[in-house]
């Protein structure tokens, strides 16, 4: 087997990932890679597998199969880690710290200047906050606190779950213009979520994934351009118009007040209410926004067994659900806002 080496590329790239809890395989077979200064929506149904693979990727837990790499290395070999990825799996924080001495205790175990805390607690926009116990902190407080925590070593590589939520919709609103900003200056960045509006805002790419197999991968135009098109008709009298279509071959459905015609280009729909006659008051793209789309690919697919591990319990292998520099008085060399 060739020596792996960190290539400082700051690609993610899953493959073949598998991981399975006895007869349960809560990942199967699973391939996907993120980009350079680009932004990955990783998304799925309840027990999809999605923080299963997060944590693989993170190197907190073992694949059963299958390879993970950051860097074209597995984490454990990534020559400096801290430097190299930064995540937020969860925000839970030591309550009788304040949001400073927080981020300070993980700078110091990790070798970082404390300065350090101070930026980004500005870069979060906590700095009004720093002295303030993490313990009163609210939802969205807490994971701003996380992200600054993702941010210490100034990585190349973010993986982000659920990083919007408990956010006011201002604080949805810098988040999105913070990673777009991050994106641009070449940084990787994973994200799952399941506000779907605000992925697509904010995405480049999403990964789909549903009973711990992919279902799709691309850009949101690609997922949409691989769906059946359709197009949307209103008029006060559409049976000329339905009729022939239909004789043309062509599926039409009725849709609210009006048809839905599958597969019909938009201006041969236009042609037939000329030669039928037909008064349209709307013929239009039936467009599809990702939530459309996430449905569609993953109708029926949702699983409730609990195979995704997230917060405070153990996965079904034992291993932790926190990332394993996770913050104790035990240990100040940890925090449980993130991986770095």
């Amino acid at each position: 087997m060739p020596q792996m080496t960190d290539d400082g590329s700051g690609r993610i790239v899953v493959s073949g990932l598998t991981k399975t809890y006895g007869q349960l395989r809560a990942v199967d077979d699973l391939s996907f890679s993120v980009e350079p200064g680009s932004i990955t929506g990783f998304l799925g149904p309840n027990g999809a597998g999605k923080s299963t693979s997060l944590r693989m990727v993170l190197g907190l837990s073992e694949p059963t199969k299958g390879t993970a790499t950051i860097n074209s290395v597995p984490y454990s070999h990534l020559n400096a880690p801290i430097k190299t990825v930064g995540a937020v799996l969860d925000t839970t924080f030591h309550p009788a710290r304040s949001g400073r001495n927080h981020l300070r205790v993980y700078a110091a175990a990790a070798g970082i200047d404390d300065k350090r805390a101070d930026e980004v607690l500005d870069l979060v926009g906590l700095t009004k906050a720093a002295r303030r116990k993490a313990g009163g902190y609210s939802l969205g407080m807490r994971q701003r606190l996380g992200l600054a925590t993702a941010l210490l070593g100034d990585p190349k590589v973010l993986v982000l779950d659920e990083p919007a939520n408990g956010l006011d919709p201002e604080g949805i609103q810098w988040l999105r213009r913070f990673l777009r900003h991050l994106a641009s200056e070449g940084r990787t960045i994973l994200i799952s979520s399941h506000l779907l509006q605000e992925v697509e805002q904010t995405v480049d790419r999403v990964v789909i994934i549903a009973k711990g197999k992919l279902v799709r991968a691309g850009t949101i135009a690609e997922l949409a351009g691989s769906l059946e098109k359709a197009a949307l008709v209103r008029g006060p009298d559409l049976s000329a118009l339905q009729a022939e279509l239909r004789s043309s071959g062509y599926d039409v459905q009725a849709h609210g007040e009006g048809l839905r015609v599958l597969n019909a280009p938009i201006a041969e729909i236009g042609e037939v209410a000329f030669a039928t006659r037909t008064v349209l008051h709307e013929l239009r793209e039936d467009t599809k926004d990702l939530e459309f789309m996430y449905f569609q690919l993953t109708e029926g697919q949702g699983d409730y067994s609990g195979t995704d591990q997230t917060d405070g319990t153990a996965a079904p292998d034992g291993s932790p659900t926190n990332p394993r520099h996770a913050a104790s008085d035990q240990n100040p060399s940890s925090s449980q806002g993130g991986v770095a």
